[in-house]
């Protein structure tokens, strides 16, 4: 059973394509104003799991409910609240943007003055030009189109899969504030599925990571960050022996240079500092751990 809060909840979801893998026994949920992030390199499941959940592809096994429904007998009902878009974008390339978002409306049922305004204002911000046949657009408006027909009928959740694929610097920023305005109002849900790993650190709350098919942990992201490898650079006034560092836990990679030792530490730095307190500090430096390289630590190493 799912969480009361749980927008999405994931239950032992497996899919195959006939020998090929696809995804194995996944299990996860997403609550009510968190943004998840899903990660995981090209092939290891990110899209065909976003394809099973919004009923695009069967599951093998395992189920899945969003908003408490089930998206294969009542998708209409999940898919009113759900802003998707794919990681591979198509669209009607003669029609212009803005006929296009517009059919998109009045098949959402959202017509009239107040969706034609949220289309423009989305657009506006995003530096649209709705005028435009699509098939004249380059590629990152294109996907400036995807990202309005996501947003632009104030969903309750939010399924994104590589969504700044080809935007500059400067859109990427309006996305993200984008995001946060609508987990402040709206109090949506997002889920994430980018390669950006500055992105996930910036938007989401928690994160998955998927290995060849299978969810290899679900955690926030600080306690991923956590577990990665910090560097540490202790200048003294005298030379210290890496051998004084070596026997202490989670240390690893100790050198020493001159009057130098580098290290890196998994965890905490008590037992760090409180050895290079036996000596005379000069200085000090250290480098927190990003997403990007807990994400390798705990990818390349597989797993904690």
């Amino acid at each position: 059973m799912s969480e009361p809060d749980a927008v999405i909840g994931v239950r032992g979801l497996t899919k195959r394509y006939g020998s090929a893998r696809g995804v194995e026994n996944l299990s996860f949920e997403v609550r009510r104003g968190e943004a998840f992030g899903f990660l995981g390199p090209n092939g290891a499941g990110k899209t065909t799991t976003i394809r099973t959940m919004l009923d695009f592809i069967r599951p093998t096994s395992g189920e899945v409910r969003i908003f408490g429904l089930d998206p294969r007998r009542e998708g209409v009902r999940v898919h009113e609240r759900v802003g998707y878009l794919p990681g591979e974008l198509a669209l009607y390339e003669r029609m212009t943007g803005e006929s296009f978002l517009k059919a998109f409306a009045d098949l959402r049922g959202s017509v009239g003055p107040a969706a034609n305004n949220r289309i423009h204002d989305l657009s506006d911000r995003l530096g649209l030009d709705l005028s435009r046949r699509i098939h004249d657009l380059s590629h990152g408006n294109k996907q400036k189109i995807g990202l309005v027909q996501a947003f632009m009928h104030d969903p309750e959740l939010l399924i994104l899969d590589e969504p700044t694929q080809g935007l500059d610097p400067l859109v990427q920023q309006t996305f993200y504030a984008m995001v946060q305005e609508e987990r402040e109002r709206r109090g949506a849900a997002v889920f994430l599925s980018s390669h950006v790993m500055p992105e996930v650190e910036r938007i989401c709350d928690r994160v998955g990571i998927i290995r060849e098919g299978k969810l290899a942990t679900v955690a926030d992201i600080g306690a991923l960050k956590a577990k990665a490898l910090r560097r540490v650079e202790f200048h003294f006034d005298a030379p210290v022996p890496a051998e004084a560092f070596e026997r202490l836990p989670g240390v690893k990679d100790v050198s020493a240079h001159g009057d130098s030792v580098l290290l890196s530490v998994e965890g905490d730095l008590d037992a760090v500092v409180k050895e290079a307190a036996r000596h005379r500090v000069v200085s000090l430096e250290t480098r927190e751990p990003n997403l990007e390289e807990a994400f390798l630590a705990f990818y390349e190493g597989g797993g904690a």
